[in-house]
């Protein structure tokens, strides 16, 4: 519990950075942590409990963050418990997690790179495109189009207050892109004065109504994009909707630490520091959703998850 614990830690501090590793880290943890309890196979219940706990726990790493939440949710419907012997059901459910775990990650990193794949076609060698905070999906998108021969710039962020942006421009660099960085507030000055072609950032969350949550400052750019008439692609796999929005329930905003922001802030009653991690981006400003099943208007994610994530329980269940 203590190593589930430290993961769900490192997810807080963003010390593992982007929704899709998240989820995948969060997703083996979890296999990791089942494998290793030690009950005796008659105590169904106390095995049971201990796997419900495990999957609260990680599910509360990154609440805005449904990648996690989604993928143990998949896991344990894939399960197929009425399939397995019940007089040795705890051996059975641990070889069943490891299992469709395993095949889970694999589905996300094949669509990480099925993103890319299709996300590259839409860049041209010559083009400036811009991003914001940092997204291994994104990355892979530019380290894909790069790898195909194709020469262009990209503008990022600093993405304060982390800094996540130095990540996206370490990786860039590292695949000889070049590269350029801004402040958060440039956004709009580098719309209206440099040549950019498009914009692609990542995507932590989507809702029923194809509303986009992304790091905050992510609005801020689609607005200024929007203004500008400046196409905006918001990059994803389809793991990353947000099935319960459907249902009524509201996306939860992260507010994290002021101390991000001022670590040796005045302790004074009347300073109040805020620090959202997360915001919105209306459908209105998203040009289409780049994922592993094709570009589309945030509109249809509903309907394309619902196809598409049917056919994925069916085939954990099968494995």
């Amino acid at each position: 519990m203590e190593e589930l614990k430290k993961i769900v830690d490192d997810i807080h501090n963003i010390e593992i950075q982007g929704a899709t590793n998240v989820a995948m880290t969060g997703i083996k943890a979890f296999s990791d942590y089942i494998q290793s309890l030690e009950i005796d196979k008659g105590e169904v219940k106390t095995f049971s409990d201990k796997m419900e706990n495990a999957r609260e726990i990680l599910s509360t790493a990154r609440p805005t963050e449904p990648g996690l939440i989604n993928g143990l949710k998949h896991i344990i419907q894939g399960l197929n418990m009425e399939e397995l012997k019940p007089e040795n059901l705890i051996a059975n459910v641990k070889q069943r997690i490891g299992t469709v775990s395993s095949y889970y990650i694999k589905f996300i990193k094949e669509a990480k790179e099925v993103i890319g794949e299709i996300g590259a076609r839409k860049i041209e060698s010559g083009m400036v495109i811009m991003t914001h905070c940092h997204s291994s999906v994104v990355s892979n998108i530019f380290r894909t189009a790069k790898q195909l021969g194709k020469e262009f710039q990209v503008i990022c962020t600093e993405t304060r207050p982390k800094f996540q942006g130095k990540i996206t421009v370490r990786e860039l660099l590292e695949s000889n892109i070049p590269t350029s960085m801004i402040v958060d507030s440039a956004m709009r000055w580098i719309l209206k004065h440099k040549q950019v072609d498009l914009i692609i950032t990542g995507c932590d969350s989507i809702t029923s109504e194809g509303t986009v949550i992304n790091k905050i400052g992510s609005r801020l750019l689609a607005l200024a994009a929007h203004e500008m008439d400046v196409p905006y692609y918001a990059a994803t796999p389809l793991i990353k909707y947000d099935p319960d929005t459907s249902l009524g329930h509201l996306a939860e905003i992260e507010e994290r630490s002021p101390g991000e922001i001022w670590e040796d802030a005045p302790d004074s009653k009347k300073l109040t520091i805020l620090n959202p991690a997360f915001e919105t981006i209306s459908r209105e400003y998203i040009d289409a959703l780049i994922t592993d099943v094709g570009v589309f208007p945030p509109t249809l994610i509903t309907q394309i998850y619902k196809r598409n994530f049917y056919e994925l329980i069916e085939k954990l269940r099968d494995l």
